[in-house]
């Protein structure tokens, strides 16, 4: 048996078939022909949002590493103990802000946990 249908008809399939879980356009269409149920996919816009926070997140934990990492060449490299208690005191501000930017992760992860578990 063959059936023909329009480009636009088509595309409309296509894009049914797209936010199923049918694995072939074949068993989509046996399935959707014969009533049978057709599992499909949702969009989940909360965790759209979660993940652009992540990323944002995830920039500014890399920036923070580099900074972390030049520090540290710059520590292996004091000779004095006046500039090791100078590094201290001005690298203090940068262990607050990398200790903030992990408890906003935290925080993050906790909402979306929240969230999948209702």
């Amino acid at each position: 048996m063959q059936v023909r249908v329009t480009p636009s008809e088509m595309e409309s399939i296509k894009k049914e078939f797209s936010k199923s879980t049918c694995r072939k356009l074949s068993e989509y269409l046996r399935r959707k022909l014969t009533d049978k149920p057709i599992a499909t996919y949702t969009r989940n816009q909360s965790l759209d949002e979660f993940m652009v926070e992540l990323i944002r997140l995830n920039k500014e934990l890399n920036a923070i590493g580099n900074n972390y990492n030049q520090v540290v060449k710059r520590l292996h490299n004091l000779q004095h103990l006046g500039e090791l208690k100078a590094w201290q005191l001005t690298n203090e501000s940068s262990r607050q802000v990398l200790l903030k930017k992990v408890d906003e992760i935290k925080t993050k992860i906790t909402q979306i946990n929240h969230q999948w578990l209702q």
